[in-house]
């Protein structure tokens, strides 16, 4: 995906309010999957139903949100970013509205995957369309404000979902958690008309076949490992799971041979870049799994509330949006990757408090002990991102930078399905009190993962 772009209509007079635009969408689809998270278990015991659905209510999401992300960027390069930026946030509203009427488990599930195809239409369009809108220091400050907007999001999407869920507006239950992109998605529309059309000056080509096989390939290994246990698969699991891996080699190879690849062959001539892929799968792998299992646990082991699970994932998010703002803004400028191990070392420190909090509290009890872990675990994870992406992609050379930008955030969605299936099915397979300690010491082995992998990226210490 190349990062040229040209105009194609009247110099945007409303960048400010096109940019609010922007963000809103962005923290829309944010606050969309953190409030369904901490909704689900009242969905599951409305809706009934398997409780393995409370994982697919999830994963339904991010799957083709990151299968369909480097698409839905070429598609903006294409057909304009503007039109395709519209097109998703209508999208996402309709599936939204459809997801709050579902009367089943079912046809929930299937409109979670209209809005994360939806939401991959809207994500790869943001950036492009900054640098259409602002140019020198406004375009830095324009692009700084995401991390902002995100990490507030990041804050309130447990506290939302619990207070909505909890305040049944209406006998609206958790069906409010949907409704609520509504008004929001109707602001956004307004704003967007503020936005310029704008797209790449060569029309790029679509994979079509490699879009395909990424798809099957990797709904063929995560279906298998959601809700089923992981100690005793049945053979037609083990199947699926091969399936998916020959589907995935199929892939690569289809990549290698095409002459228009949906990746940008030359990524993978940086010596760090595959490790950085690693280390962003494993890493949110671990996280988003981690807060399926600490709600779930809270709900469904400790018989709390919706609203009280949702505040409790408020340390979290709160050391998360305080420890990135201060490693964006002070730390990597000043110690650059070393940042990335000492998040991790705070990371882990919080997943082995996590474990002797769950270790400590009698079964059907609130851990309080959990709330400073969970502080911990937000703190690292803060302190590693900001690190992270900045290294990740600064040996890339600029024709490199929006397709794997456009990568980086499909293996992120990846990795928290995969983590969503994974950490999820430990703990319902479980038993008894042992099923979040067992998810967290799984949690604990994708961060080792994630740590080996991230110490190839980058060479130099320093200020990066």
């Amino acid at each position: 995906m190349t990062t040229e772009s040209v105009a194609v209509a009247t110099p945007c007079r409303g960048r400010w309010p096109g940019l609010a635009a922007l963000l809103l969408g962005e923290a829309m689809n944010l606050l969309d999957a953190t409030v369904v998270q901490v909704a689900a278990p009242a969905v599951h015991a409305d809706l009934g139903g398997p409780v393995s659905d409370v994982q697919w209510f999830g994963a339904a999401y991010t799957l083709p949100f990151a299968v369909l992300l480097i698409t839905g960027g070429r598609l903006g390069d294409i057909a304009g970013r503007r039109r395709m930026f519209v097109l998703g946030v209508t999208l996402f509203t309709a599936a939204s509205a459809a997801c709050a009427l579902a009367p089943s488990p079912g046809p929930l599930i299937a409109f979670r995957a209209v809005q994360g195809a939806a939401a991959a239409l809207i994500i790869p369009q943001t950036i492009g369309l900054i640098k259409a809108m602002f140019s020198g220091e406004e375009t830095a400050k324009a692009l700084g404000s995401i991390g902002p907007v995100m990490g507030l999001a990041a804050v309130c999407g447990p506290v939302v979902g619990g207070v909505l869920t909890h305040a049944d507006l209406f006998g609206s239950s958790w069906r409010s958690a949907f409704l609520v992109n509504l008004p929001v998605a109707a602001v956004v529309l307004v704003l967007a008309r503020n936005l310029p059309e704008n797209r790449a000056p060569h029309r790029p080509a679509l994979d079509w076949p490699g879009t395909t096989l990424a798809a099957l390939g990797t709904g063929l290994l995560v279906y298998p490992l959601i809700g089923g246990d992981l100690r005793q698969l049945p053979l037609r699991d083990w199947l699926l799971l091969t399936a998916g891996a020959l589907v995935l080699v199929g892939f690569a190879r289809q990549q290698r041979r095409t002459a228009r690849p949906l990746l940008e062959p030359s990524l993978f001539t940086h010596r760090g870049f595959p490790a950085a892929l690693v280390t962003s799968t494993a890493f949110f792998a671990a996280t988003n799994g981690l807060t399926v299992v600490v709600v779930l646990q809270l709900q469904l082991g400790a018989g709390t509330g919706v609203l009280a699970a949702g505040l409790s994932l408020l340390p979290w998010s709160a050391g998360l949006a305080l420890a990135s703002w201060w490693a964006g803004s002070r730390l990597v400028r000043r110690y650059g990757r070393r940042v990335m191990p000492y998040g991790l070392g705070v990371l882990l420190a919080g997943l082995l408090a996590a474990v002797a909090a769950y270790r400590a509290t009698a079964p059907g009890h609130y851990p309080v002990a959990l709330l400073p872990a969970l502080a911990l675990v937000g703190a690292g994870a803060g302190l590693f991102t900001p690190a992270f992406f900045t290294l990740a992609l600064r040996p890339l050379r600029p024709h490199e930078v929006g397709s794997a930008a456009g990568l980086l955030n499909a293996v992120q969605q990846l990795g928290a399905t995969l983590g969503v299936a994974v950490l999820g099915s430990v703990y319902l397979s479980g038993a008894g009190p042992s099923g979040p300690q067992a998810a967290c010491w799984v949690a604990v082995v994708l961060m080792v993962v994630a740590g080996t992998a991230s110490a190839r990226i980058g060479t130099a210490d320093g200020p990066c």
